[in-house]
């Protein structure tokens, strides 16, 4: 009698058998597009046989799996996967292997299982969106008689230490065994393998964690496989391939002896244990098994030892001719480049050769940074260079600190620096801080010291210290439209203590139209409005120049005055409408002939910790680029004749930072959106009814006078005001956790890394909202469920339904977010808060409104007249202080 063993069993034209001699299973990588840059060009380009090739090496190589991958922004990833696979099986020497259909997104996983013969594997399935959904994968998995590999990864988010990932795997086992009857050899645990050697302490045993886990793993369930994506592990030593080899190899070899039977691996590129360098094979066990590695000592000797290692072959060359300058031309070699390898050892050395320390700065580390000012004005340099080029300065001046500390102690009466301060904050009630950032860097690399009070800084707060620090002149920021009246405030505030400090007003709502108007009247001693980064240092320069001062402030005086004066003085518009006509041109929408979509469910849905790598593909680089003073749209931008080349350096940094962010968890993504029924009920106001309780949403209608058959626009136009049924949704996006890296770089004086974040996440944040958005399209609403639009397309928002936010043109009152977080419970659910002045914290936050009628558009409310203000304010209940604090912006 046969007996069968509970083996994997998989199949391309040829069978794998996964018996207990067999070790590890190697699964090609590289026909993946998010791990081969060379094959997702080729897709791209639809040379689907050249990209046959990246196949064909594989198998040649070693693979006895492939995974293929066609998760990419720029795809249509369903075609590729079908097209790619269909092609695939008709090569007998690449078909005779299984293929690992690999995607975060589940309809392609169930495209390619209709293509593929034989037996193969799916990677991933997870309980990351629940159980529900987690079954009905398994279940279509199951039914193509499909292996698969789950993910440690559930509603809490992925599993990153031993106790999470035995306690996750443990109870997908038992639900996909006992519930829906998956044979325990046919399951593959991804037990996540992150990078180590990242310079982060915590960080340090995640090679060991994954080695304990899938030991105990295999112990309570002999009979499943444990896999990962092995090229994770050496993140940190991007381009150095040598180290990245061994280190594979050394993490096999102890993975392997304790159960790990497969992983995702470029097959050709794996060195045999026994024939790693010995010395570098010392320092990858010492880094992966974290041996004498709790002050990051293992990770520091094989970081130094990786510059010493040849690449393929070749030995690592770097142009060091610049080493034999003298010590004052390194050091501004260094700053220009943004090097910042030798930044100690060159300024000790240029220490030894001053009289003080500080000199050190004011001399070399100064001139070095005049030069580089003088390339960022002449356009010679961009931000993202001038960024690196201030994290070597601040790294510089970190060494020198202590010296100058110890000098002050022993000689008190020394004279301390002359260089100019300058104070910058974000106003109170406001969370947003890139363009401050930004701007103190710029005006730190031309010399001058700033102190920067961060977020939500009370008037109090930046009054004191800046006569406390003695400093010479005071920079404001602010996002929001509120941050507009609490500049106000400060210069207010100014004139009543009978300050002398000039006042910089900067943001993405200000500008010198309301500077001249609002601010400057409210203080005597200068008030500039500074447009962007690259504006500020000639403002700076020409109000701490004593002879231009004078001059520069009475010119921006005039200016101003003349501003404030037409302003005040322009004729009134006679093009408005009264409100009550403009009532009367609402949108033509035929209701009576048009049937609304009920949602899958009405209440809300939260997630948790949203993979991280399915967001990215939605981000829209443009804003990305902008953040950095590089204009252009992407991807041209890349090959721009001025910009492109940095444009290209900073993109790829920044996807660099990503692979990394969401290797080793350094942020995570919630989010919460919902459904109820509404009905509009007056004009401008929608009743909507939860669970729990009626709102009333009221909004703003357009009032100017507009061509014959064109409406006046309200967001309450879009919702059936008839006792048909009817449906409005919301949603509050976050992502979170940012605040450890931040204060991380803030530690090591890495700027350039801290912009960089802050700029990714906030990016993420849209891109988290442009996906679930068109997850609401598609399926939790599914009005327009047969949706294909390319990433393109939804950046040119070409998608039928809107999604307003509270405080933004369609819907300017941002009191309505009061309304929005009650009825999602956002800040119990996904912990985002409101600040005084309705900013959300996280600042990477981002919340609105679903409307899903096909005439549903954007647009401006515009400015609105005196019997609109009067209706809204009694709708809201409010009295005239408050309506003039939120209603200031569009009050004509």
């Amino acid at each position: 009698m046969n007996i069968i063993r509970p083996y994997l069993r998989l199949s391309g034209l040829e069978p794998l058998v996964l018996r207990p001699g067999l070790n590890f299973v190697n699964i090609g990588e590289r026909t993946n597009v998010t791990g081969s840059k060379k094959f997702a060009r080729l897709i791209r380009e639809e040379n689907y046989d050249e990209a046959l090739s990246v196949a064909r090496q594989q198998v040649e190589s070693g693979a006895q799996v492939i995974d293929v991958n066609m998760d990419d922004s720029l795809l249509d990833g369903k075609h590729a996967m079908v097209t790619y696979l269909n092609l695939l099986q008709a090569e007998p020497d690449i078909a005779k292997i299984p293929v690992m259909i690999d995607s975060s997104k589940f309809d392609i996983i169930e495209a390619g299982l209709k293509c593929v013969q034989g037996r193969c594997i799916v990677n991933s399935i997870s309980m990351k969106e629940g159980v529900e959904k987690f079954v009905d994968h398994a279940r279509v998995c199951q039914s193509f008689g499909a292996a698969i590999v789950v993910m440690a990864f559930d509603e809490e988010g992925q599993a990153d230490t031993i106790e999470r990932r035995v306690e996750v795997c443990e109870r997908a086992y038992h639900i996909l065994v006992d519930e829906v009857g998956y044979h325990p050899e046919d399951i593959i645990f991804d037990l996540n393998v992150f990078a180590v050697a990242t310079g982060m302490t915590e960080h340090n045993n995640y090679g060991v964690d994954f080695i304990e886990a899938t030991k105990l793993i295999k112990e309570k369930f002999p009979l499943v496989h444990i896999s990962g994506g092995i090229s994770n592990l050496s993140f940190s030593f991007r381009g150095n391939e040598t180290v990245r080899e061994a280190m594979h190899s050394v993490f096999l070899y102890y993975a392997v002896q304790v159960g790990m039977d497969m992983g995702i691996v470029n097959a050709g590129q794996l060195m045999v244990y026994d024939q790693i360098e010995p010395k570098l094979r010392q320092l990858c066990e010492d880094v992966i098994l974290n041996r004498n590695n709790e002050n990051s000592e293992a990770t520091d000797k094989l970081i130094s030892f990786a510059e010493t290692v040849k690449s393929k072959g070749k030995e690592i060359k770097k142009d060091d001719a610049w080493r034999q300058l003298n010590v004052a031309e390194r050091l501004s070699h260094a700053l220009v480049n943004g090097i910042t390898d030798y930044i100690d050892e060159d300024t000790e050395e240029a220490r030894q050769q001053y009289n003080r320390p500080l000199e050190v700065i004011e001399g070399p580390l100064m001139a070095g940074m005049n030069v580089v000012g003088d390339l960022f004005g002449a356009g010679k340099m961009f931000l993202p260079q001038v960024v690196k080029s201030a994290r070597v300065m601040k790294k510089s001046v970190a060494y020198l600190t202590p010296f100058i500390e110890e000098e002050k102690r022993n000689n008190p009466n020394l004279g301390v620096s002359s260089v100019p301060k300058i104070l910058m904050a974000t106003v109170k009630g406001d969370v947003h801080d890139i363009g401050k950032n930004i701007v103190g860097v710029v005006l730190g690399c031309n010399g001058y010291d700033i102190i920067d009070l961060g977020v939500m800084v009370p008037t109090e707060k930046i009054l004191d210290t800046a006569v406390k620090e003695n400093v010479d002149i005071i920079g404001l920021s602010g996002l929001i439209t509120p941050s507009l009246d609490e500049m106000v405030n400060v210069a207010h505030e100014m004139q009543i203590r009978h300050l002398d400090i000039p006042l910089l007003i900067g943001g993405a709502t200000t500008s010198r139209m309301h500077t001249a108007v609002k601010i400057a009247p409210q203080y005597q001693e200068g008030v500039v409005h500074v447009l962007d980064a690259s504006r500020s240092v000639g403002v700076v320069g020409k109000l701490l120049n004593k002879t231009q001062k004078i001059d520069f402030l009475s010119d921006i005086k005039e200016e101003y005055t003349k501003l404030k004066t037409n302003f005040e003085n322009k004729k009134p518009v006679k093009n408005y409408l009264s409100y009550t006509d403009a009532t009367k041109k609402p949108a033509k929408i035929d209701w009576d002939n048009f049937e609304t979509k009920k949602p899958q469910f009405t209440g809300t849905k939260v997630w948790h910790s949203y993979d991280l790598a399915e967001v990215r593909k939605y981000i829209d680089w443009k804003p990305f680029f902008i953040s950095w003073e590089l204009h252009g749209n992407f991807p041209d931008i890349l090959t721009d004749e001025i910009v492109g080349k940095e444009a290209q350096k900073v993109y790829d940094d920044a996807n660099a930072m990503l692979d990394q962010l969401i290797a080793e968890n350094w942020v995570h993504s919630e989010a919460v959106i919902g459904f109820w029924p509404a009905q509009r009920i007056q004009p401008d106001t929608v009743l909507v009814t939860t669970e729990n309780k009626e709102y009333n949403l009221e909004f703003m209608r357009q009032q100017i006078k507009k061509a014959e058959g064109q409406p006046n626009l309200s967001l309450a136009d879009f919702i059936c005001p008839t006792l048909q049924e009817d449906f409005i949704g919301a949603f509050a996006v976050t992502i979170k956790g940012i605040e450890t890296k931040l204060e991380e770089f803030t530690k090591q004086n890495d700027d350039y890394n801290k912009i960089m974040l802050q700029a990714l996440c906030d990016r993420l944040a849209e891109a988290f909202t442009e996906l679930l958005h068109e997850k609401v399209r598609k399926e939790y609403w599914g009005y327009i469920s047969d949706e294909q639009l390319s990433n393109e397309e939804l950046i040119k928002e070409k998608y039928q339904g809107i999604r307003p936010a509270p405080g933004y043109p369609a819907c300017p009152d941002h009191t309505e977010k009061y309304k929005l977080f009650e009825m999602l419970q956002v800040q119990e659910n996904i912990g985002i808060q409101l600040t005084e002045s309705l900013a959300m914290y996280p600042a990477a936050s981002i919340c609105g409104w679903y409307f899903s009628h096909p005439q549903s558009q954007y647009f401006g409310v515009g400015k609105i007249m005196e019997d609109q203000v009067k209706d809204y304010q009694s709708r809201k209940n409010w009295d005239d202080e408050t309506t003039l604090k939120w209603l200031r912006p569009v009050i004509e």
